[in-house]
Parts: C-alpha cells; structure tokens; sequence
C-alpha cells in the first residue's frame, strides 16, 4: 500500500501531505495495515477537495485516486481494522472519527462540525419580544404593498422571532435591506437600552461592500434618529473580529474568551468554512442572536465544508412549524406553507428570498441564473440564444481565442485607460471584467490577463515594458489592516496629479474617498484584467465575460456557472464549447458532510 499511496503522490493524485499524515498515523498507533495507511491518507486529500469527511461507503470495494489498480476494500472489514488500529476513536485529540454511518474524518474537522451542530441546534429556538412593538414596527418599516405577503416583511419577521436567522437569496433580492430593517427592529425592541451589534464578512471586500449597503439603506428607514444612530454600519472580516493571532492558528476570542454582542450578523455566509464558522460560534455569547446571510446557490468556501448549502437544505425547500406560523399571525404577517407533525428546528430559521428588483421576469440575465440554478442547460442556451441585449453565446475552442480575448480587452477597457483621473478610472474599470474558472490553461486567469495585456499594449494604451506600470490593474490578494486594503480589494497603478506624476496605486474606499499607496508599500497583489469565479464572489460588474476551459473538468460545476453569471449587473457573455457547458451545468458539487444529517435529519 505504501508504494501505491507513493505512486499516487508521484502523478499527482494525492498530495505530500497526504501520504506523510498516513505514515504519521501508522507510526504513532504502531499499526501498519494498509486498510488504515488507505484510509488516512483519503481522509486527508478529501479536505483538500472540499469536504470535511469521507463517505467510506461510498468509497469502499471501489477504485480510488484514479487508479483502477487501487481498489479500496469492503467496507466491514475496513471499518474492523479500523476500529482495531488505535488511530480511530471519538474526540478532537484522536487522529482519526468515523462515526455510524460510515464518514470518516479527521479528528480536528469532526470537532468542528461537532461545535456546528451544538451551537446552530441551541440557537435554533424562539426569542421572547414584544409582540405590539413589533406588529407596529414591521407595520412602519415594510408599508403595505400591492403585494400583502412581501417575503422580505416575512423574512425579518421570522428573524426577529428567532434566535438563529438564516435570508438566502440571489443578487438583487434585498437581503441587506431586509437586514437593516431588523436590526432596527431588534434596538426598537430593547430600547432605550442599546444591543451591542457587529457586522461581518469572511474577506475585506465583502466587509466593505456590508459596510457600503448597511450604510445606504440606513438613511432610508422610518425610525427614530436615536434607532437610526444604535445601528452600526462599520463591517469587519471575520479573522479581525474574532482578533486573530499573528502567526498561530488561533483566536484571542473563543468559548473562554467570548465576543461582548448581542447580535451579529455575517454576510457572504456561502463564503465561511467549517473551520472559521465553527470557531465563530464557539466565541459567540449564548445570549446573542447570530443572522447569517448569502446565497445558498453560491460557490462554497474555498476550504472544507459547504456550511451555508447544508444549513440551508441544500437548497430543498421545508415548510415552517405550526407554531411559527401563529407566532407569525399574532404580529399581522402571512405564513409560508405550513407542515404537520414535528419539523427540523432549522425549518423555523431559515427565509429565502426568491424576488429579484434588480432581475425582472424579461431580464435575460434573470432568466439564464435561474436555467442553471434549475440545472437546464438547453434552457440557458436558448436564453443566451434568443433576442436578449443582455446574455450572449459564443462558441470559441483554442483556435483564435486570443485575438478574441484580446478584441474584447479594448472594448472592455479602452475607456478608464483614456482618462487621466483616478477616481474616474477606477469606475470605468468596474464596468467590465473577464471571468475564468481556472487560474491555469489555456482558459485560465494567468493566459487571458496575458492575453489582454497585450492587446492594450499592441493598441498604445499600456506602455510596453515594466511591473508597475501607468495603467495596471491590481487585485490585492493578502489584508492589510495598516493601510485598510483587504483580499479583493482592486485598485489600479496611475500617475499621481498631486505627486508630480510618480506612480501610485490608486483604492476607491466604502466611504467614497480615494487612496493613494505607494508601490513599495503595496501587499501581495497581482494584476487584473481577468480573475476566477471564486475570486469574484462579493463583487459586482456591469458586464461580464465568462470564459469555460475547453476541457471538462470537475470543479466547474452549476455553482460555478450561476456564480460567474450572477456578478454581471447589466450583460454577461458565455464563451466555451456548448456540449462541455451542458455538462458542468449538470454536475452539482456535494461535499460529504455530516451538518446537513444532524441538522435536518437527526
């Protein structure tokens, strides 16, 4: 087994770390049974592709690693040996859980969906409130509408009964305004005492984008001003709440050290991790309320776990408690379907938000994001076939894809390369984006940002030599809290009208200011004429031009297609190759999990 795993490092089907955790299990527990050196090793490479366990299962009496010469045991008498090696028990400090029905995970990965399933169960209960202030505030701040049951009346009115609150919905169908609602609800609640409220992202993007949107929709609430005022609007990533510690893993707030709230609320939940997410909620108080908010039809996190999708059902739709229902009818708001018997507590938290007032029923971006999210890929090419002004097909393969890129870099980019001043740039820049799944290939992030880049230089707009250069585009890629730049945040290089011309990089701040770094003090950065899909989540674009690999490969998925289509504002392009769209709009990404079991199943 040990020159298999070795073997499978070797064409790069496992990874490093992988075989030297096996090797490192079989040491410490002194048992050398390739049942176990498998066993450890898959748990470790299922990590790195997402999940938080792996389904032995689903695994067993199976060829494993792409390799029909490494077939993966029955599972009893793996699970026997298993059992006997020493390396499995129940707890953070064992190397190895498997737990009943057959999941085997590393022992710090079982620990944290262990902490999930805890504190989103505990949360997952009634709150007490005054029932005639908030009749009268729902009343105040959701005004009657041709439409008498507005889901965004009903998703702050179940948040507001409710401990844990979880609004899913799509770019576009109000979650921040229905947020800054409640949270004016919940100070009008306590007041004239003050809940002490945080706002939070996982990436400084997202954190600024929050602070933007909470700040907005604040001046147009129908309170009282002392309200308005309790109402925080300063968001922060979730590593600098929880205070970070430089160079260690951990956190200066957790279970011993709690956050001091009363209320949080975390945007861009489809964002977080198992890991992150569970540290969160072992910090956060027992008394506080904790509101998650994103896109359950999102990218999951970059690393393990799909938390906000298996919070959410994975998107399969539950009926609300009897109880909620005439909890709902005492503060004068219409129940959704109503189910029978006893029901998933989660069932009672979680609002979905399905109308969009920024894509109408004609909007053809509208009408392709809900195609894909419905996994009918006919049905999206036809949309981006049919007389829409806002989608686009074009069907492009390795042959002239570069003259191609490169045509549509002038178009895109012209503009904010032909003004002199930054502010300005900067919102020309905005408007336009190419959108890859990959970072490599010949479809990837790295080749079209070459792409582009050339083409502006053959045209005169970028000078033709230099790193930094008038005109370079830069997505910073690591935070900076001295400067206040974070992961995402993208500025580009100009001359400086107020430093005689010298190069600088220019930001456009939440608050609407502009700053200038200079280049030597610049994080990690890299230049961005073109980005992932995974990169672009938080962000928005009038136009964007979506790039498929011309190559079927497996993370390009449903998700990834509807996240990529819906960054666009006002147009998105498709290019690829139809059948390959087909297929990856078919393939749903399932991280194996124990969450959604606990939550939703028991």
């Amino acid at each position: 087994m040990r020159q298999k795993l070795r073997h499978a490092v070797d064409g790069q089907r496992l990874r490093d770390l992988d075989y030297h955790f096996a090797a490192c299990v079989c040491e410490v527990t002194g048992c050398d049974a390739p049942e176990l050196w498998l066993a450890a090793a898959l748990a470790s490479r299922a990590t790195a592709d997402g999940h938080v366990c792996i389904a032995l299962d689903e695994a067993a009496g199976r060829p494993v690693l792409d390799d029909p010469a490494l077939v993966a045991p029955a599972l009893a008498p793996w699970r026997e040996v298993l059992r006997a090696s020493g390396a499995v028990g129940q707890g953070a400090d064992m190397p190895l859980v498997l737990d009943e029905r057959a999941r085997l995970y590393l022992g710090r990965y079982w620990h944290f969906e262990q902490i999930l399933v805890r504190e989103l169960s505990r949360r997952a209960t009634a709150a007490e409130i005054d029932v005639p202030r908030a009749r009268a505030g729902l009343a105040r701040l959701f005004p009657a509408s041709d439409d008498a049951d507005d889901p965004q009346r009903r998703a702050a009115a179940v948040a507001l009964l409710r401990r844990l609150a979880v609004v899913s919905g799509g770019p576009g169908t109000g979650k921040t305004t229905t947020v800054t609602r409640l949270l004016a609800l919940l100070v009008e609640q306590s007041w004239p005492a003050v809940p002490r409220i945080a706002l939070a992202a996982p990436t400084g993007k997202a954190a600024a984008r929050l602070t933007e949107s909470i700040r907005h929709a604040k001046q147009a609430l129908v309170c009282d001003e002392g309200v308005r005022a309790a109402i925080v609007e300063e968001a922060s990533t979730l590593h600098r709440l929880l205070r970070a510690i430089p160079g260690e893993t951990g956190f200066r707030h957790h279970a011993g050290n709690p956050l001091h709230l009363d209320v949080l609320v975390v945007d861009e939940a489809s964002m977080v991790d198992v890991s992150l997410m569970a540290r969160l909620l072992d910090a956060l108080p027992a008394h506080a309320r904790l509101i998650l908010l994103g896109d359950r039809d999102q990218l999951s996190s970059v690393e393990a776990g799909s938390v906000l999708g298996d919070i959410c059902n994975r998107g399969e739709e539950m009926p609300c408690s009897q109880e909620l229902a005439a909890q709902l009818a005492r503060l004068d708001v219409p129940a959704p379907a109503v189910g029978e018997g006893v029901l998933p507590a989660m069932a009672d938290s979680l609002s979905v938000l399905t109308r969009s007032y920024r894509f109408g029923s004609d909007s053809g971006i509208g009408r392709l994001a809900r195609a894909v999210n419905r996994g009918n890929a006919q049905e999206a090419l036809a949309v981006c076939d049919g007389d829409n002004p806002d989608t686009a097909w074009r069907e492009v393969g390795a042959a002239g894809v570069a003259e191609a890129v490169g045509a549509a870099a002038l178009a895109g980019y012209r503009a904010y390369l032909e003004t002199d001043d930054p502010a300005q740039a900067l919102v020309c820049f905005g408007r336009f984006r190419f959108l890859c799944a990959l970072r490599t290939g010949p479809f990837g992030v790295a080749q079209v940002n070459a792409w582009a880049e050339a083409a502006l230089r053959r045209a005169g707009l970028l000078p033709g030599h230099g790193r930094h250069y008038p005109g370079r585009p830069v997505l910073i890629t690591r935070n900076d809290y001295a400067l206040g730049l974070f992961n995402g945040d993208i500025g580009i290089i100009l001359p400086d009208p107020q430093a005689e011309g010298r190069l600088r990089a220019f930001f456009a701040m939440p608050d609407g200011q502009l700053r200038r770094v200079l280049l030597h003090r610049l994080p990690a950065h890299e230049t961005v004429f073109a980005m992932t899909v995974h990169k672009s989540q938080g962000s928005e674009f009038d136009h964007c031009l979506v790039l498929m690999p011309d190559v079927d490969v497996p993370v390009v998925s449903r998700e990834l297609v509807y996240t990529a289509i819906t960054r666009a504002r006002r147009k998105v392009e498709l290019w690829g190759n139809r059948p390959l769209f087909t297929r990856a709009v078919q393939r749903r990404i399932e991280r194996s999990s124990g969450l959604r079991d606990a939550l939703w199943r028991g």
